[in-house]
């Protein structure tokens, strides 16, 4: 591009005279063309920064962004175990507990999760704040939650090794195998009456099985009674102690006879179908301190838990009474 050219028109020479600019002139188009060029470039700069940011800012933002990503993962991820404890804590309280006739642990104590705001004010100045405290106070929770279990274990530890002989005579498996078991016939609670209708409660369960089928004694004890019983037919009956009985009803053959001492685990008579039964099974009661009590409460020792929690759904959803 050429160079403008300036002249101005000299009246006493009549002549056009070439005008040359000051330096003052020359130095101020400079210094003004130099502000117009900072100022468009600075413009262009606040308008990239403003909504692209830089390479380091938008490489921080992915970072934070796969960091919150992974925060979301792993809260998700603590209400899974914290659930799972939750349950480990149910089933301490409900069934490890009650057959070692030790009270439950409050739930003051278990829930006991309340945490000071100032604990996590270290946190409130980052970017994913609220994700970050959200999961730390879950964390809390669980860390106190697996604190109080671990120390109920250890409870139930020192327990079964000062009762270690009530821990052999606690019923706590099922009378029947489960290679030998058709179906689940009834469970405990209210049922309808197969052979007057109507409801009734039926204290314990019924166990559907070929006549001849081993039936086992489900803790150490001493056989009480191996007679008929008006209702239950031919029936045997076991004092383990500690407050504890099992009744075994309906039944075609009697294996131990009274007086004798039997372990858990040990032939005791064949199922049947005596007494006041519409088909052959077993009937199974499990009495403490003389009163009926859920026999599907006992069988942890030969179920796995998954096993454990099915026969605790159907002894629920099964209605059929065949006694």
């Amino acid at each position: 591009m050429k160079k403008k050219v300036y002249f101005r028109y000299n009246a006493q020479t009549k002549s056009y005279e070439r005008v040359h600019p000051s330096l003052k002139s020359r130095l101020f188009a400079v210094l003004r063309h130099l502000a117009v060029g900072i100022l468009l470039g600075y413009t262009f700069f606040w308008i990239v920064i403003r909504y692209y940011g830089s390479p380091s800012e938008q490489s921080l933002r992915k970072e934070n962004e796969l960091i919150a990503t992974q925060y979301e993962l792993l809260s998700k991820r603590l209400d899974e175990i914290t659930q799972v404890v939750d349950e480990i804590a149910q089933r301490d309280d409900n069934m490890y507990r009650a057959v070692l006739h030790s009270k439950p642990i409050p739930s003051g104590i278990r829930n006991a999760n309340k945490r000071s705001n100032q604990r996590y004010q270290h946190l409130k100045d980052l970017s994913t704040s609220e994700i970050v405290i959200r999961t730390s106070a879950k964390m809390d929770v669980l860390s106190q939650k697996l604190y109080i279990q671990s120390t109920s274990f250890n409870e139930i530890v020192k327990l079964i090794e000062k009762q270690k002989d009530r821990v052999e005579c606690v019923p706590s498996i099922q009378p029947i195998a489960d290679k030998e078991l058709k179906q689940m016939a009834s469970g405990y609670g209210m049922r309808i009456d197969p052979v007057y209708g109507g409801k009734r409660f039926h204290s314990g369960m019924d166990f559907t099985a070929d006549i001849g089928t081993p039936v086992y004694a489900t803790g150490k004890g001493k056989v009480v009674e191996a007679d008929w019983k008006q209702g239950y037919g031919m029936c045997v009956v076991i004092d383990h102690g500690y407050g504890y009985r099992t009744l075994y009803a309906h039944l075609s053959e009697y294996v131990a006879k009274v007086g004798d001492v039997v372990k858990r685990g040990q032939e005791i008579a064949k199922v049947g179908n005596t007494g006041k039964s519409t088909g052959p099974h077993l009937h199974y009661e499990v009495h403490v301190n003389g009163q009926p009590d859920n026999p599907a409460k006992y069988y942890f020792m030969d179920l796995t838990p998954e096993e454990y929690d099915r026969i605790l759904k159907e002894a629920e959803n099964r209605g059929n009474v065949m006694d």
